[in-house]
């Protein structure tokens, strides 16, 4: 429920607008540079985890991880994992989504980038609290996985193909 009413907000009352891409090439490149955007929590995750690694008490340090960093790393390997599906599915999107909703791009792209990193926060103060995070990252992309389809299917089966 949260994350339609932020979107929305978001599209209503912030001052910009998506530059004219006409054509689809145009448009995969600004899903391109909207999406190194979103590798923000990614790098941040990598850079905290190496360090987490290298302060570790460990004796051996390919032995049994410690909880600090079995955190980081499982958040990277997540991250890493949803950030695929969410660029392709960005990749996609973008080539149905009118001039008007172009806008939806960096907004769904900022929606991503917060998600992990409330899920990075929640993971780390227990496990219990990371269905919220993780909710808002998954439901998105779940979103937008129903309407490529929809538009691949039923809107436009003709060009499924070409």
């Amino acid at each position: 429920v949260l994350c339609p009413c932020l979107i929305y907000g978001a599209y209503a009352f912030l001052p910009f607008d998506a530059p004219l891409l006409p054509t689809a090439s145009a448009r995969l490149v600004y899903t391109l540079r909207c999406a190194a955007f979103a590798t923000f929590p990614i790098v941040l995750g990598m850079i905290v985890s190496g360090i987490s690694r290298l302060c570790s008490s460990a004796l051996e340090p390919f032995g049994e991880l410690q909880r600090e960093v079995e955190i980081h790393r499982t958040y990277v390997s997540q991250s890493i994992h949803l950030f695929i599906l969410y660029f392709f599915n960005m990749a996609v999107l973008v080539t149905y989504l009118p001039q008007e909703l172009l806008k939806l791009i960096p907004l769904l792209t900022g929606l991503f980038a917060i998600s992990r990193l409330i899920y990075w926060l929640s993971y780390a103060i227990g496990r219990s609290f990371r269905a919220f995070g993780f909710s808002m990252t998954f439901l998105p992309l779940l979103a937008m996985l129903v309407w490529n389809l929809y538009s691949m299917f039923i809107l436009e089966p003709e060009n499924l193909l070409a």
